[in-house]
C-alpha cells in the first residue's frame, strides 16, 4: 500500500485528488501497477498530457488508468479520429469525450448534431474539434439551445459551428439573460457598436456589468435588476420584445 502512495500521490498532486479518484475507482488499490497502471500513464504522458492533466482527467474518467492498455490506445485513437491530435490543447478534453464511448455511439450522436444544428460534414466536424464535451451534452439540452439560438437570436449554423463553445453556458443563467440585456440596449438606442451575444456570454459576471449594465445606470435604472431576473428564469416587462 505504502509504494502505491508513493506512485499515486506525485502524480495526483494530493492527497484529496487520490482520494477522489478513490471513491471512483477502488481498483486502484489491487490492480497490478506494473502492467496496467504505469504503462496507461506512460502513454498518456506521451500523448502529451502533463500529470495535472492527467489527474484531472482521471478524476472524471478514472477507469482511463485502470482500463486494458489496449483500450485505452483505441480511445486516444478515437480522440484522434474526431481530429483532436496528440499534444494539442484540446486533447484532454477530447480523450474525455470519447472515452468508453463506441464508434456508433459517438456516429450517432454526430449525426443527432448534424441535423440539429443544421450542419454539414465539415461544419460538424469543425464543431466537435473545437469543443469535443459537445459529444458528452444530453440531446434535450443541445435541442434547447438550438431552437433559442435559431428561433430568437437567428444565428446561422455555420456561425455556431466556428464557435460552439456558445452552447456550453446556461440557458437560463448566461444565454437567455444577456441575450435580452443586449438586445434592450439595441431597441432602446444604447449600444453603440454591434456586440455578439457569443462575445457577451464569454464575460464575466464582473465585467459583463461593467461594460453593460453600470453605464446605463441613468438611461435604464432598472436594468440591474432585470438581468438578476431574467437569471432566475423570469422574464420582466421590460424583457418583452415584439
Amino acid at each position: 500500500m505504502l509504494s502505491r502512495l508513493q506512485y499515486y500521490l506525485p502524480l495526483f498532486g494530493s492527497f484529496h485528488n487520490f482520494l477522489r479518484l478513490l471513491k471512483n475507482s477502488s481498483r486502484l488499490l489491487y490492480l497490478n501497477l506494473d502492467k496496467v497502471i504505469k504503462p496507461n500513464v506512460v502513454f498518456l504522458r506521451e500523448c502529451g498530457l502533463g500529470d495535472c492533466d492527467i489527474a484531472q482527467l482521471c478524476i472524471h474518467a478514472p477507469r482511463l488508468l485502470t482500463a486494458n492498455p489496449e483500450r485505452v490506445w483505441a480511445m486516444v485513437a478515437c480522440a484522434e479520429g474526431i481530429g483532436v491530435p496528440r499534444g494539442s490543447g484540446m486533447f484532454r478534453e477530447a480523450l474525455h469525450a470519447v472515452a468508453f464511448q463506441s464508434k456508433e455511439k459517438i456516429a450517432a450522436k454526430v449525426d443527432y448534431l448534424k441535423n440539429t444544428f443544421r450542419w454539414s460534414d465539415a461544419e460538424a466536424s469543425v464543431a466537435v474539434r473545437k469543443y469535443p464535451r459537445l459529444l458528452r451534452k444530453s440531446k434535450e439540452s443541445l435541442k434547447r439551445r438550438a431552437g433559442f439560438l435559431f428561433s430568437e437570436v437567428r444565428l446561422e449554423p455555420v456561425y455556431i459551428a466556428y464557435r460552439p463553445e456558445i452552447l456550453s453556458y446556461s440557458m437560463e443563467g448566461r444565454l437567455r439573460p444577456r441575450y435580452y440585456v443586449i438586445k434592450f440596449l439595441k431597441q432602446n438606442g444604447l449600444l453603440d457598436r454591434d456586440l455578439s451575444l457569443f462575445y457577451a456570454v464569454k464575460m464575466t459576471e464582473k465585467v459583463f456589468a461593467e461594460k453593460l449594465i453600470c453605464p446605463h445606470k441613468e438611461a435604464a435604472p432598472h436594468l440591474a435588476e432585470d438581468y438578476a431576473t431574467a437569471c432566475k428564469g423570469e422574464v420582466s416587462t421590460n424583457f418583452r420584445f415584439r
